[in-house]
C-alpha cells in the first residue's frame, strides 16, 4: 500500500482542546450549533459551516461550503492551525477508560481505492457523498480522516507503538471521555521505514469514513481534470491494526408497526423464530444471533431459535438475519438506505438514547444488535461484498481539526 508522509496543518497546542472536533456526520445541525456556542475556534465552524449561518440556509447551499473556506483560512492566518515545516507521519492514540488503539496517520492513495487495494464494505448514499465532494473541493482541504485498518503485523504494529512514547505533540481530553494524542514523526530514516513497512500491506480497509473516502476519489478526479495531478491524488487516512480496533453495536429505531399492535407484533416475532422475554438488562446482546428489544416502555430479549451457519459472510451477519426475518417481512421496512421509518443509531449513543426516542412517540421500538466482529468486516470486504447499511459503529472516533491535509495553498 502507498501511505505517504505529508505536512499537516496542526492546532497550537494550546488550542487544541477547543479547536477539535467531533466528526461532521455524528452530531446533527442543533448539536453542532450548541458545541459551538462561545467558541470561536471549534473546528465545526470548517466541517459544518452552517452554524455561522442563519437556520434558513439549506446546509447544503454553496454559501456553507464559502463559509467553511473562509473559516479554514482564518484559522490558519491566526495562527490556530499552523502547517508543519517538514513532511512527517502521525501516530495517532485513541484512549478510553477501558479500551487503547494507536494507529498512523498519511496520506493514502487515491489509485489504490480505485483499485481495491482499499476495501470497502458499505455503500455511500449519493446526497451525502455530494456533500463532501463540494465540501473538500470548496473548502480546499480533507478536514477530517478516513479511518482504515489492516490485518495486524507485528513490525508495522510495533513501528507504531514505538512511535508513541514520550510527550504527544498534541493531547486533548474531548467531553465524551476520550484521550487523543498525536505524535510528530519526521526523522528521515524513520520515516522510510514506516512507508516500507506499509508497502508491505497486501491490502488496507475503510472501517469508518466510506463518504470520506468515495469523495475524495471523486475530488482527485475533478481536480485532475482542470490541473493534472497534485495534493489532491492522496487522501488523509488513520491506519490501525485490526487486533485493535472495537467495533460498538449499530442499532435500530422504527417509526412504527406496520399496522400492528404490541401484542401481535410479539407473536409474530415468535412465529418468525426467536424466543421473546423481558429482559431489563437486554440492551446489550451478549452474543450473536440475540437481539434487545425495546417496547412501550420494557425491554425483552430477542433470540434466534435456529440461527443457521451461513458460508456467504453478508448472510452470517446478524444486521441481515433481523432484516431478513423482521424488518422487511414484519414491519414492511424497504430499503434501509432510503425509508424514513428505519433509523440506525450508533452504540455510542447507549441506551438512553434507544429509550429517549421510542418514549418521546418519535419511534415505537429499537432493536439493538451484537457488534459486528471485526473479522467480519473484512471477510465481507475481501469477498467484495457489501454490508447492509449501517453495519458497523467503530468506536472511538478521530476527533476532526488535529491533523488536516490542505489540498490548496492557503494562509501560511
Amino acid at each position: 500500500m502507498i501511505v505517504r508522509p505529508f505536512r499537516a496543518h496542526r492546532p497550537d497546542p494550546a488550542l487544541a482542546a477547543r479547536i477539535a472536533s467531533p466528526p461532521y456526520d455524528v452530531v446533527d445541525a442543533g448539536e453542532a450549533r450548541d458545541l459551538v456556542a462561545g467558541n470561536p475556534y471549534s473546528f465545526l465552524r470548517v466541517v459544518r459551516a452552517e452554524v455561522d449561518l442563519d437556520t434558513s440556509v439549506d446546509p447544503h447551499a454553496e454559501a456553507v461550503y464559502r463559509r467553511g473556506r473562509e473559516n479554514l483560512v482564518t484559522m490558519i492566518e491566526r495562527g490556530w492551525l499552523r502547517r508543519d515545516p517538514a513532511p512527517a507521519f502521525y501516530v495517532y492514540r485513541l484512549e478510553t477508560a477501558d479500551h487503547v488503539q494507536v494507529g498512523v496517520a498519511g496520506l493514502s492513495s487515491v489509485q489504490d481505492y480505485l483499485e481495491g487495494r482499499i476495501r470497502k464494505h458499505e455503500l455511500t448514499r449519493a446526497d451525502k457523498e455530494d456533500d463532501r465532494v463540494r465540501h473538500i473541493d470548496v473548502v480546499g482541504a480533507q478536514t477530517g480522516p478516513v479511518l482504515l485498518t489492516y490485518r495486524s503485523r507485528d513490525d508495522l504494529d510495533g513501528w507504531i507503538e514505538g512511535a508513541a512514547s514520550g510527550e504527544p505533540a498534541i493531547a486533548v481530553d474531548a467531553p465524551d471521555g476520550v484521550r487523543h494524542a498525536v505524535w510528530r514523526v519526521d526523522d528521515p530514516a524513520e520515516l522510510a521505514r514506516a512507508e516500507a513497512l506499509l508497502r508491505e500491506l497486501p491490502a488496507t480497509y475503510v472501517a469508518d469514513g466510506h463518504h470520506r473516502a468515495a469523495s475524495a476519489a471523486r475530488v482527485a478526479e475533478i481536480r485532475r481534470g482542470r490541473s493534472g495531478g497534485g495534493a489532491h491524488d492522496a487522501f488523509l487516512t488513520v491506519l490501525f491494526p485490526s487486533s485493535r480496533m472495537r467495533v460498538l453495536g449499530y442499532h435500530r429505531l422504527v417509526r412504527d408497526l406496520a399496522g400492528l399492535d404490541a401484542g401481535s407484533f410479539l407473536e409474530r416475532l415468535s412465529e418468525a423464530g426467536f424466543d421473546v422475554a423481558e429482559d431489563p438488562d437486554a440492551f446489550g446482546p451478549a452474543v450473536p444471533g440475540t437481539f434487545g428489544l425495546y417496547l412501550e416502555g420494557a425491554w425483552r430479549r430477542v433470540v434466534a431459535l435456529d440461527r443457521p451457519l451461513a458460508a456467504d459472510p453478508v448472510e452470517a451477519l446478524d444486521v441481515t438475519l433481523l432484516t431478513r426475518r423482521v424488518l422487511e417481512p414484519i414491519l414492511g421496512v424497504g430499503d434501509p438506505r432510503t425509508d424514513p421509518r428505519i433509523e440506525a443509531v450508533g452504540g455510542s449513543r447507549g441506551r438512553k438514547e434507544i429509550e429517549r426516542r421510542v418514549d418521546s412517540g418519535e419511534h415505537r421500538l429499537g432493536f439493538t444488535l451484537h457488534p459486528t466482529a471485526v473479522d467480519a468486516v473484512l471477510a465481507v470486504a475481501d469477498a467484495g461484498r457489501i454490508m447492509p447499511p449501517k453495519s458497523t459503529w467503530f468506536d472511538p472516533k478521530a476527533r476532526s481539526g488535529l491533523v488536516v491535509h490542505v489540498l490548496d495553498d492557503v494562509g501560511r
